[in-house]
């Protein structure tokens, strides 16, 4: 981590460096005796990090970020990390005792530097010419760089005054960063959003690895499929230029018994992809309240977008469920809800898990636009001998009564109720002392799980 503070450091001072040279050629320009040249500045050369491995230099690279956006994004990165930068532009008008209106900026009330706007890096790289003013409004639009990967938007003023009918100018709201853009381009790593009201979900992972995963094998084949997508989705799309022929995103069913492994596969899913799994806590989702599931939700999907998170939904029923004969006003918001969920999903660039118990409780519409509906069987006893096996730990010693291949072709149990006996026979015997697993510790165990699931031992 020191390493690439370090590079980010280096690659950024030359950045800073290149925008200073570029801020004091404009100022010269624009307000020098000599009459300003039509047309936008012609930009001094950026530095060259072609070798360079710091996350910013990589960005650049990924994207083939052009000099006019880098610039912005430099600009937007000043007041994080050397905000007396922009001080030379609190240059006071002399006719008009206030700032210069073409230099944009605005101060907030927990930064007293100067914050650059649209009209600020417009300034940068347009001056007066209103060819390319129009060409510096253009690089904001939603089909570009900035706004298509999330990078960086126009920020409306906090008091959502905006001038006489509200029509706030476009550039003049703050050049805003996300904040894991932020993170990436200085620290090197982006912030993992804390659980709260704001962003109900919670960050999951697992010690295990595939290899611990007891599935059957067309499971496993089908799991591959979301494995390819998360690792070359992006190629698919873009190199291959089937971005305008396929949706952006990948969305999966795991329907299953409970304890049959849903949640471990999509730990393990990220884990392998190198991607961040976050299992969305319905309970704080769903709202009685017209509209607020819907607003709940944005939030997740707005915060999830172009991040490569998988967002995990378990017990999807309670959100995805099938849509009701419209009987009243609350029947058609509730399917208006799942409307809004389909909408989402599909314009969603990550991946989208749903969990059911049953498969038949998930709408139709959803069903018939999921890439992949993968089942999780109850394990059959070759299975259920394996997760046996490999259950207790390597201090555990079984008593020679205890005969594994017996219990697993006797009681049908899935991993997760499996798991459940473990911990009581192990429980039992770390309160006698010793490291024995009984038999009779096991089937006491097995018979308290089965009474739970209202079935006879």
């Amino acid at each position: 981590m020191a390493g690439v503070l370090r590079e980010n450091a280096r690659d950024l001072e030359r950045e800073l460096d290149w925008l200073a040279r570029v801020l004091d050629a404009r100022l010269k320009s624009y307000f020098g005796r000599e009459a300003p040249r039509p047309g936008g500045l012609e930009l001094p050369p950026p530095p060259h990090l072609a070798d360079s491995r710091s996350p910013w230099a990589e960005f650049l690279r990924e994207h083939d970020v052009q000099p006019a956006i880098r610039l912005i994004l430099v600009l937007a990165l000043v007041p994080h990390v050397r905000p007396q930068l922009l001080d030379v532009l609190w240059i006071r008008n002399e006719a008009t005792q206030r700032g210069f209106t073409e230099l944009g900026g605005v101060q907030s009330a927990a930064h007293g530097g100067f914050v650059p706007t649209g009209e600020t890096a417009a300034f940068l790289l347009a001056g007066d010419d209103l060819d390319a003013r129009f060409e510096v409004m253009r690089l904001f639009d939603g089909d570009q760089l900035l706004a298509r990967h999330g990078v960086l938007h126009l920020q409306p003023s906090v008091d959502g005054a905006g001038g006489a009918g509200g029509a706030e100018p476009l550039l003049g709201r703050a050049l805003a960063i996300a904040p894991e853009h932020l993170h990436r381009f200085t620290t090197g790593a982006a912030p993992r959003p804390a659980f709260s009201s704001e962003f109900p979900a919670r960050l999951i992972r697992t010690e295990l690895s595939f290899g611990d995963l007891v599935l059957p094998a067309s499971t496993l084949e089908q799991l591959e499929e979301i494995k390819s997508w998360v690792l070359h989705g992006e190629v698919l799309l873009g190199a291959w230029g089937m971005r305008h022929k396929l949706r952006p995103g990948f969305t999966c069913l795991f329907h299953g018994p409970p304890g049959t492994g849903k949640t471990l596969t999509a730990c393990l899913l990220g884990k392998h992809c190198g991607c961040d799994v976050y299992k969305i806590d319905l309970s704080r989702i769903v709202s009685k309240y017209i509209g607020e599931t819907e607003k709940n939700l944005a939030r997740i999907f707005d915060l999830a977008e172009h991040r490569r998170w998988i967002l995990f939904f378990d017990e999807a029923d309670a959100l995805f469920g099938k849509r009701t004969r419209v009987d009243d006003a609350h029947d058609r918001f509730a399917n208006q809800e799942i409307s809004f969920l389909l909408q989402r999903i599909e314009e969603f660039d990550g991946v989208v898990i749903l969990a059911s118990n049953f498969k038949a409780n998930i709408d139709d519409a959803f069903v018939r636009r999921f890439q992949s509906v993968v089942q999780f069987a109850a394990p059959r006893q070759p299975e259920r001998l394996r997760l046996w096996r490999e259950a207790f730990s390597k201090k555990a010693r079984l008593e020679d009564r205890l005969d594994l291949a017996r219990v697993a072709e006797r009681y049908e149990l899935t991993g997760g109720t499996i798991m459940n006996v473990v911990r009581y026979a192990s429980l039992m015997a770390l309160r006698r002392g010793g490291e024995t697993i009984l038999l009779d510790d096991v089937e006491e165990g097995i018979r308290r799980e089965l009474l739970k699931e209202g079935r006879a031992a």
